[in-house]
């Protein structure tokens, strides 16, 4: 043994902490993410169409009505399918979900455990608890929803007792736990998606969106999206919505991305959201004539490459489960999406 292996093993053998290995040889950050059926949703988590959720904080942050909810459930769905012993921690505290939402993302009601929460420091105190229990290896998803309608402990007794006294304690038991949780997620693998509210700057000419919850919410989000909408209309009929996942940060995708998702009353989320218009916006579909489209690209294995298309008549797996499989395509998305 080299006298370098030597001081690694006697420095190794000293420590007082738990999961000290050489980096080389640390799995804490190995983690096989888990895709979602929807391959933009996996670039906006992860650069990459065939990725997904990994360990860590998301935050999804939006006004009221922006599917906030629908995006941590359709994450909920993909890990309860990944592991057949996987369990999830739902932090309930806006209480407007019912048993038909969770069918509808075909989650498994038995695997959840529903948490209803009514204050921060409730949160804080038992989702501790809970990650001192949670050992790594365990299957555990942790959604919390949501942060944005909680109240402190402090301002449920100012108004039982009338104070009008301002609330400075909420911020900071938000700060505590958020800095308390952090660790805890990626060494035990423990991916959690917190949804959060926005409100608008105030005193500017053009006001930014703010996420609530304080400075340490934000720094301690692995991932923060910021959901916008618009109506999807057919003629004067409203038939869905267009949401945009503006990633506002990440570790794996270029911040200020723009990634659409479709959103029908008919038939849901549109599986294939985001790849039309990324494809247009790359030159590898053109438009020759209104309401046409073409295929331009170089895949071998797209049938019909000549020929025109309406929009919806090219949302068919015939044709993007093709193009996803295709080198070049992916080398495109990655290039767009993926930070150095």
């Amino acid at each position: 043994m080299t006298k370098k292996n030597v001081l690694l093993d006697k420095l190794i053998k000293a420590t007082t902490l738990e999961d000290v290995a050489i980096l080389s040889e640390q799995d804490i950050h190995r983690h096989d993410p888990i895709s979602t059926p929807v391959p933009m949703i996996n670039v906006a988590l992860s650069a990459n169409p065939a990725g997904g959720v990994q360990p860590g904080s998301l935050m999804i942050a939006g006004d009221s009505k922006h599917f906030k909810t629908g995006f941590g459930l359709l994450l909920v769905s993909a890990f309860l399918a990944r592991y057949e012993d996987a369990v999830v921690l739902f932090y309930d505290s806006e209480f407007g979900h019912n048993d038909s939402y969770f069918d509808l993302f075909g989650i498994e009601k038995s695997r959840i455990i529903h948490c209803p929460i009514t204050t921060v420091e409730e949160w804080r105190t038992d989702i501790k608890n809970q990650l001192n229990t949670i050992e790594r290896g365990d299957h555990v998803m942790i959604l919390v929803d949501s942060i944005g309608m909680l109240a402190s402990a402090k301002e449920v007794a100012d108004a039982e007792a009338g104070s009008e006294k301002a609330d400075m304690t909420r911020a900071r038991t938000l700060n505590s736990a958020f800095r308390i949780i952090g660790p805890h997620l990626t060494l035990k693998g423990i991916p959690m998606v917190v949804i959060n509210h926005t409100y608008k700057e105030i005193g500017t000419m053009y006001p930014q969106e703010i996420i609530s919850g304080g400075k340490k919410a934000y720094l301690n989000a692995n991932d923060i999206w910021i959901i916008g909408r618009s109506k999807d209309m057919d003629d004067k009929e409203l038939v869905g919505y267009n949401f945009t996942i503006r990633v506002e940060k990440s570790r794996t995708v270029k911040e200020g991305s723009r990634i659409p998702i479709t959103i029908s009353f008919e038939k849901g989320i549109n599986k294939y959201s985001g790849l039309f218009e990324f494809a247009l916006e790359q030159g590898i579909i053109d438009s020759p004539s209104k309401g046409r489209y073409r295929y331009t690209g170089n895949c071998s294995e797209i049938v019909a490459k000549d020929k025109t298309f309406t929009r919806s008549a090219m949302d068919v797996p015939e044709f993007w489960d093709v193009l996803l499989k295709d080198p070049e395509f992916l080398t495109q998305i990655k290039d767009r999406y993926a930070l150095a």
